[in-house]
């Protein structure tokens, strides 16, 4: 079988999500809503925590960020996906394979350390209320962000030299709806094996190493909510992280569901399926949950657009 290198490639060809016809148009009208549902709701609450004044805290602080990391990994997928349901010939080229599958990673495994710090934070304010702005302070606040992206970031660069670095056998057709790293070194035709003991290694350690944090931290919030002894104090205090332990219950169960599960159930459109849940369908969830489920965020939501709506009035009048 004769051999060829990445630099004989020009471009990918992705199977799609969909090879039936009748689908294609309702599947656009719905994932495009849910894309367009996904920006203006992070973006909305981004917005939020940079212009109220009581949502300057640090736990707002944190869900800007997984707003724009939802954005991020969401923007990363969504729109060639969107594009390429009514291209017959779903191809990408191979710089922007590179692209979409390095800002893909680096904003998909930021999420998993941002809901962790989030735990952290959650762990602070109930379990240390009167040590919590000594303990979260600005500069911690900026570490706890700065050293997920740099990370993350370093992890993606990684792979996808190493990736990318394969050698391909003519076959580039993806078996996938975005450039994902182990369906493209299926194609390859060289010894792949270090590059994939270190995907699955890393992402391991990501996985686990995170949930820990957030399944410690959550443990020492319940023994603390369990030692308040009206049912009123602990409803108060849980409400305070309710909206980020539905959040990460969702986002966790789907990564779990999609890694851990034995290989012999792994099939590639259950993986497709798994992938678009919580590439596209997440992102679009985070705001609802944390905006719907949280007063502030509801009640600066109406400030804001009573502002605006004043500010509107006036400049007719």
């Amino acid at each position: 079988m004769a051999k060829g290198n990445h630099s004989q490639l020009s471009e990918f060809i992705l199977t799609g999500l969909t090879t039936l016809p009748e689908l294609q148009i309702p599947l656009f009208i719905v994932l495009l809503l849910i894309y367009c549902t996904t920006v203006l709701g992070n973006l909305g609450l981004i917005f939020l925590t940079r212009t109220d004044s009581r949502l300057q805290t640090p736990m707002y602080f944190f869900l800007g960020h997984l707003a724009l990391v939802d954005v991020g990994y969401s923007t990363a997928v969504g729109p060639q996906m969107l594009v390429n349901l009514f291209e017959e010939r779903k191809s990408i080229s191979f710089c922007l394979c590179t692209v979409q599958l390095c800002c893909f990673i680096t904003f998909i495994i930021t999420e998993l350390f941002l809901l962790s710090a989030m735990a952290y934070d959650r762990y602070v304010a109930i379990c240390n209320p009167l040590l919590y702005k000594l303990i979260i302070s600005k500069k911690v606040c900026i570490l706890l962000v700065t050293i997920p992206y740099i990370y993350s970031l370093t992890v993606a660069l990684f792979t996808v030299v190493f990736t990318f670095r394969s050698s391909f056998c003519g076959n580039n057709v993806i078996d996938h709806f975005y450039c994902d790293s182990l369906p493209i070194l299926a194609l390859s035709c060289s010894d792949t094996r270090v590059i994939e003991y270190f995907i699955l290694g890393d992402s391991t350690f990501n996985l686990i190493f995170s949930l820990l944090v957030v399944l410690v931290s959550y443990i020492f919030i319940i023994s603390n909510i369990l030692k308040i002894r009206s049912a009123q104090g602990r409803c108060k205090v849980f409400s305070t992280c309710g909206s980020h332990l539905m959040g990460v219950t969702v986002f966790y169960g789907t990564l779990i569901f999609m890694y851990m599960r034995p290989q012999a159930s792994h099939s590639f459109e259950t993986d497709k399926m798994a992938s678009l849940f919580y590439t596209q369908v997440i992102p679009m969830l985070n705001p609802l949950i944390y905006s719907l489920r949280n007063r502030e965020v509801k009640e600066a939501l109406e400030r804001t657009v009573t502002a605006c709506w004043l500010h509107f009035k006036l400049l007719k009048s």
